[in-house]
């Protein structure tokens, strides 16, 4: 197969989670753009109907599943909704994702367990259920972060402790399940890209990290929709337990 071939995702199925805002609809694009169908799973009905046209734009099938991923039934229920309407799930994006910024002396444990809930509770659920029903060749892409690996000066520990934990866990998962059932599992770590939670950072403070990064800029969300299709292709096919920041070299500063 030439090498640009091995990068195509041609007929497989792709499912997204909080697929409705910020990173999940470039993934869900890039992924529908390099030929997979695209199961698309968020809280937000309107913003999943938004990413559904942009899958079918690029002539790929598309379905929307409203989804906690925080609720261990309602993954078996994504799950189950993804093999009635494919017949089978090939790739799994773990991206749904919430952050806070509130100082650890004050941050309550409701406040700490529903960021965990979502970012390492939810991701476990997810690849437990897909896990049970892929088939050898499949993989999984968790969406952690570089405040996993670094600190970027905000109050944010349930997050950063979330971001940690979700590398450590996609460690574990390829082990267990690589040689085993021949499902690849590796990590992104995003630096700041434009979404919803860069948002709500306070005025300035975006311009101020720019002097950390070597690149010099803050990614474009079609670069790290670029990298998930590499992880999820055959070209990263001899690629499992890794995480790989996409952050402009601010991992190295």
């Amino acid at each position: 197969m030439p090498v640009p071939e091995l990068f195509r995702l041609d007929d497989k199925v792709a499912l997204v989670t909080g697929a409705s805002s910020g990173l999940g609809v470039a993934f869900a694009q890039g992924l529908a753009e390099a030929g997979a169908h695209v199961v698309l799973a968020a809280r937000r009905a309107e913003g999943l109907r938004k990413t559904a046209e942009l899958v079918e734009a690029a002539g790929r099938r598309a379905l929307t599943v409203l989804t906690d991923v925080s609720d261990p039934a309602a993954c078996e229920q994504l799950t189950v909704r993804t093999l009635a309407e494919f017949g089978r799930v090939d790739i799994l994006v773990n991206n749904a994702g919430m952050g806070t910024a509130v100082p650890a002396l004050r941050e309550t444990p409701q406040q700490f367990r529903s960021v965990v809930d979502v970012n390492l509770n939810g991701c476990y659920w997810m690849a437990q259920a897909c896990a049970r029903v892929m088939e050898p060749g499949s993989n999984i892409i968790n969406i952690s972060s570089i405040l996993g690996l670094t600190t970027a000066g905000l109050p944010q520990a349930a997050y950063s402790a979330s971001k940690a934990a979700l590398i450590g866990l996609t460690r574990d998962l390829a082990q267990q399940w690589t040689g085993r059932k021949g499902i690849r599992v590796n990590a992104l770590a995003p630096g700041f890209f434009s979404s919803e939670m860069t948002d709500q950072y306070p005025v300035g403070y975006l311009e101020g990290q720019l002097t950390r990064i070597p690149a010099g800029r803050m990614g474009d969300p079609r670069e790290l929709a670029a990298t998930v299709v590499f992880l999820a292709s055959s070209a990263a096919g001899y690629i499992t337990g890794q995480t790989l920041p996409v952050d402009g070299g601010i991992t190295i500063t």
